[in-house]
């Protein structure tokens, strides 16, 4: 039996606007140790030595809308053995761990499911590993472990659970119940009583107990889920889910579906219990708590990028493209990009959904992606526009091609600004390299590669009359992308 980690990295993300979207969510962004979150997420596991070995194959429960980046991601820190569950659609975390078990299990083997969200941060990974060591004997022996944060505020923006007794002496603890983001007095009354610990969305047990207990639970949830695992289509690394079949499963977390009715179902046969642990951790669930566990200098301010603070306290400041210059500022979040900028103070971060709201409602761009967009081939970064034209810069990784394609509505300009391009127009076959250029006629079939060995770097005019990413009709693509 082996410990298999997985991650749910299938949320969408606006909580960290502007560096956060919906297309481009939080556990995608490097905001520590230059690394993401996903990719400090699939680390800490790897070096844990505990009772069984941890598998080689790494699963990830994701929205396919960001697959690609997710992929490189992963292939960036050397993980080769990879399933990528894709979901059409979020369902939330019990059906996301079902599809995991099930994939476990595909190959008859009985693993030790470690889930994590991939957008938590844990600055001790020592301690993590000794709670996941203090709670593998219970998961072994068909328990449901989860792990609760020893907290040390009274916190009203997360769960508590509350815990009862050691179980055989040791550090797992009986779960008792599950309490929802209480009122501040409340809070304070659980932190008083030691008897709660914040609620930390990790879990461990084996596939077939979580497989057992959904039948149970919800055996909708179960059949939606198999069936669409059933009629999977397998891509490389990418499991793609029926459509169809998922679309039909029900939305539920893995507390509501599972954890909360673990106590008051003796007949399971299935134990609940908590390991408490204090390691460091924060689901950055705004920009005060990037603040919290961010490096900082005497003076309280936490910066990057090019910053100049002056006579200012106690800030966080994210320069993404340009010099930021703060003056006199104290508690203040500044979040620049090269499309949107962000300035507020630390307590209203809660708030700004508020912003996301009208944003959508004014149909603003800001909201989906990002100016820089990822594709499977490298990204492009749209420059400039205005009416009837577009500038972008396009980078191509070596070996990466974009798809054979044609436009109704544009025409395109190419000029190669570094490496070896491949063209591809109408019939005829174009070999570039920099300084030159060719042009696209409106609906004229066109594809671009990168036949060399470094970066191909492309500006690419477009004009026409409409100029959005929808504008493509897609005859052959190496990333199928095409139906």
């Amino acid at each position: 039996m082996l410990l298999q980690p997985v991650i749910l990295s299938g949320g969408s993300g606006t909580r960290l606007w502007p560096l956060s979207r919906e297309k481009h969510p939080k556990q995608l962004l490097s905001l520590f140790n230059n690394e993401t979150m996903l990719q400090a997420t699939a680390q800490r596991v790897r070096s844990f030595q505990g009772e069984i070995e941890v598998s080689s194959k790494l699963i990830v429960v994701c929205n396919e809308e960001y697959r690609f980046i997710t992929a490189e991601q992963l292939r960036e820190i050397d993980y080769q053995n990879c399933a990528l569950i894709l979901e059409p659609f979020g369902k939330n975390t019990a059906p996301a761990v079902t599809l995991a078990a099930l994939n476990a299990c595909s190959q008859d083997q009985d693993s030790v499911l470690l889930i994590m969200p991939a957008d938590h941060v844990i600055a001790d990974e020592e301690k993590f590993h000794a709670v996941v060591a203090n709670g593998l004997p219970q998961a072994l022996q068909g328990a449901m472990v989860t792990f609760g944060i020893v907290p040390t505020r009274p916190e009203t923006g997360y769960g508590y659970i509350e815990v009862g007794e050691s179980i055989d002496g040791g550090a797992p603890v009986a779960l008792k119940n599950f309490v929802e983001k209480p009122t501040h007095e409340v809070a304070q009354q659980y932190v008083a009583s030691g008897n709660y610990v914040w609620n930390s969305g990790i879990f461990m047990m084996r596939a077939s107990v979580w497989l057992k207990a959904i039948q149970h639970f919800n055996l909708p949830m179960y059949l939606a889920c198999e069936k669409s695992i059933q009629e999977a289509k397998i891509d490389c690394d990418f499991v793609r889910i029926d459509k169809a079949a998922f679309a039909e499963c029900p939305s539920d977390s893995i507390d509501y579906a599972v954890m909360e009715k673990l106590a008051n179902t003796p007949e399971l046969g299935i134990r609940g219990c908590v390991v408490p642990f204090d390691a460091g951790w924060s689901d950055v669930g705004a920009w005060d708590a990037v603040w919290q566990v961010s490096d900082k200098d005497e003076q309280g301010n936490s910066v990057r990028g090019d910053v100049l603070m002056e006579d200012s306290k106690d800030c966080l400041v994210i320069s993404d493209s340009r010099l930021v210059a703060c003056l006199g500022l104290h508690d203040v979040i500044v979040v620049e990009t090269p499309d949107a900028v962000l300035v507020t103070n630390k307590q209203n971060t809660c708030n700004i959904k508020r912003i996301i709201t009208r944003l959508k409602d004014n149909n603003y761009l800001q909201t989906d992606n990002h100016r820089k967009v990822y594709r499977p081939w490298g990204h492009y970064d749209s420059v400039d526009s205005g009416e009837h034209f577009q500038v972008k810069r396009i980078v191509v990784k070596p070996g990466g091609s974009l798809s054979m394609q044609m436009h109704h509505h544009r025409a395109e300009h190419w000029i190669v600004v570094s490496g070896s391009a491949r063209v591809t127009r109408g019939d005829d076959i174009l070999h570039l390299s920099a300084n030159q250029s060719t042009y696209i006629p409106l609906g004229v079939k066109h594809r671009l590669e990168n036949i060399g060995t470094i970066d191909l770097e492309v500006v690419e005019v477009q004009s026409g009359t409409y100029l959005g990413e929808d504008d493509i009709v897609r005859f052959g693509d190496i990333y199928g992308r095409v139906e």
